[in-house]
């Protein structure tokens, strides 16, 4: 553990140096600088009393002194306009620092990010960074930590002297103080790793990962649950949940008071201990004659300084463990390998046929597949290839495998057993990128950014204007783009923009069914592409299906299967295999299919 404590430690340096190291030179910097200040003081001081005493000249003094006090005013300018850019550079490198992550985040291979492993790790990293830890809290507090540090061995080479002045290694009254303040250190740290220990375990207590407080206050479920809780009135089952939290919090809270109260008492305590021992030690030996006034004040405020710097240092040490220890599940997350193999093949030097580089064959060869949590196959055994132009419909009941068969077609997922073909060629052998760019998917669950209409329908930042308005006018989105004063510049939702347009669930669907043309792949698929959509509209999209899909292969997954009916041919599934194929015709003329009784129990609500 403690070495991952200081692996942790370690990769954060490294981070702040990698985004930015002027984080760091300024971090160091200003760590030396207070930590050199107020020793200036003590030895000017020091200087000065050794300089009356020996009768030195009052001009020499007070241009020492003046010289001096330059020096720290100086210093502290200069400390004060580097925490300035140190500020400046440490907003910085904690967003790129969040840059990372979500680059991570978005970059992962998706049975990766699918994971419970991944999930978990996330929910931690949630968990540890409520409490300010973690990468951030090891970033602020490197210069508390540093500037104790360079106070402590600064205070122990100036108090290296006074071994020698009162011959502390044979002089058995100097050996015993020396032992003594050993001792109270040595326990010092004994109790604070203790302590520091049970501070951990409080902090990783299941009643702060299962907070149904944290659930509802952090985490807008007020927002995504407000219809329900109002129409069913839950609010007295909310508030019962989050009273009994309440409750558990309060204990543990309690314990957590406690636990850092003894951590600071036993600091204080240990530093004042020091300081008292000390300055019994400095004034016995000093009025023995050991060393003069001068020396006398310059120990005696050596002594003060290192006190606090230790007890100071214990304190920072324990944070900064706490902070490490914190940073761990961030690490994890990062250091997430890689799950699908990326391949080299490169796809458009691929083509089925001779005559054209953009056209694909595509097979599902005894292709059989689980999902890594579970011990159920999702899909069992699936044979079917696609012909280059084909429109094939996908349809079945809830839960028959539909989407996880487009998972496998775009290569979310590997096959658990089989393989799939692209023009006779493992898809695991191509380039992933090149691959999964010759699919353009409308997820049922899509999603649409909160960033401008264009960028959206694109998914670049620079894009074609005349394309995505184009797009936009195929899928139907023309009049209420007309309607829009800033047209594609125009931001969707209000999250970064207060004049942000909120958008209906049907325009947003008409919006992503958009961006797949833009992206102009010779695969389109399309999961429920109307599921949001008015009658009209539905109807519209049907009608210039061939136009919108021109000559692309079409993979059509829907419920309605009225709709599939323009289809070349409809794959019917049913727990997780296809149970038959063919076209419309055909299998509703099977009456003992599948189709047959998914068709007519859909069919009997607009028969009369």
């Amino acid at each position: 553990m403690r070495n991952r404590k200081w692996k942790s430690i370690r990769q954060a340096l490294k981070f702040m140096w990698d985004m930015d190291k002027w984080l760091l030179i300024h971090s160091v910097a200003a760590s030396l600088i207070g930590s050199v200040t107020p020793f200036i003081g003590i030895l000017l001081s020091a200087y000065v009393l050794d300089g009356l005493a020996a009768g030195e000249k009052m001009t020499k003094l007070i241009g020492t002194a003046i010289a001096a006090v330059a020096v720290v005013f100086g210093l502290t300018v200069l400390k004060a306009y580097i925490e300035k850019l140190k500020n400046v550079h440490t907003e910085s490198c904690g967003k790129r620092y969040d840059t990372l992550m979500t680059m991570k985040t978005i970059s992962m291979d998706y049975p990766l990010l699918d994971s419970p492993k991944a999930n978990d790790i996330r929910e931690r990293i949630w968990h540890d960074n409520q409490w300010g830890a973690g990468f951030y809290s090891l970033v602020w507090q490197f210069p508390h930590v540093l500037g104790n540090l360079i106070s402590v061995v600064l205070s122990i080479v100036l108090l290296v002297p006074l071994f020698f002045e009162v011959k502390a290694f044979t002089n058995i009254t100097a050996l015993m103080m020396f032992l003594l303040f050993a001792v109270v250190i040595f326990l010092q740290i004994r109790f604070s790793s203790a302590k520091r220990k049970e501070l951990y375990g409080l902090l990783n207590d299941p009643v702060l990962e299962k907070s149904y407080l944290s659930y509802y206050l952090w985490r807008n479920q007020e927002y995504h649950c407000g219809k329900d809780v109002r129409i069913y009135n839950a609010k007295p089952l909310v508030k019962r949940k989050m009273d009994g939290d309440v409750a558990l919090k309060g204990i543990w809270l309690n314990k957590l008071v406690r636990c850092n109260l003894q951590l600071g008492f036993c600091g204080n305590f240990s530093a004042g201990l020091l300081q008292t021992i000390s300055y019994i030690f400095v004034v016995i030996w000093g009025a023995a004659g050991a060393f003069g006034v001068g020396s006398v004040v310059k120990y005696a405020g050596v002594i003060y300084q290192f006190s606090q710097s230790i007890a100071n240092l214990f304190s920072a040490l324990e944070e900064y463990a706490v902070a490490a220890d914190r940073q761990m599940s961030t690490l994890e997350y990062l250091e997430l390998a890689s799950v699908l193999p990326k391949g080299s093949l490169p796809v458009e030097k691929r083509a089925f046929c001779d005559d054209g580089d953009n056209e694909y064959e595509i097979e599902f060869r005894d292709v059989s597949f689980k999902y890594p949590s579970s011990h159920e196959y999702a899909l069992r055994h699936i044979n079917v290839k696609f012909r280059v132009g084909e429109r094939l419909a996908v349809v079945g009941r809830n839960g028959s495998g539909k989407t996880t068969f487009i998972k496998l077609l775009c290569r979310l997922y590997d096959p658990t057993e089989g393989c799939v073909l692209l023009n006779g060629i493992d898809i695991r052998k191509y380039n992933y990128e090149e691959y999964m760019g010759i699919f353009a998917v409308v997820f049922q669950d899509f999603k649409l950014f909160s960033f401008s209409l264009g960028q959206n329908v694109a998914a670049r930042v620079d894009y074609d204007e005349a394309k995505a308005e184009s797009c936009l006018r195929k899928a139907g989105f023309g009049e209420r783009l007309a309607e829009l004063e800033k047209g594609l510049d125009t931001c969707l939702y209000k999250d970064f923009e207060e004049n942000g347009v909120e958008i209906s669930g049907g325009e947003a669907q008409k919006i992503a069914l958009a961006r797949a043309l833009y992206k102009d792949a010779p695969f389109i698929v399309l999961d429920e592409p109307t599921a949001a959509l008015d009658p009209i509209a539905e109807a519209e999209i049907y009608s210039r299906f061939n136009e919108l899909v021109g000559d692309k292969t079409a993979i059509y997954i829907s419920h309605r299967l009225s709709s599939c009916r323009f289809c070349d041919a409809i794959a019917v599934f049913d727990r997780g295999q296809i149970v038959q194929r063919g076209n419309h015709e055909a299998l509703v003329g099977d009456v003992n299919g599948t189709y047959y009784r998914l068709w007519h129990a859909q069919a009997q609500y607009y028969e009369g």
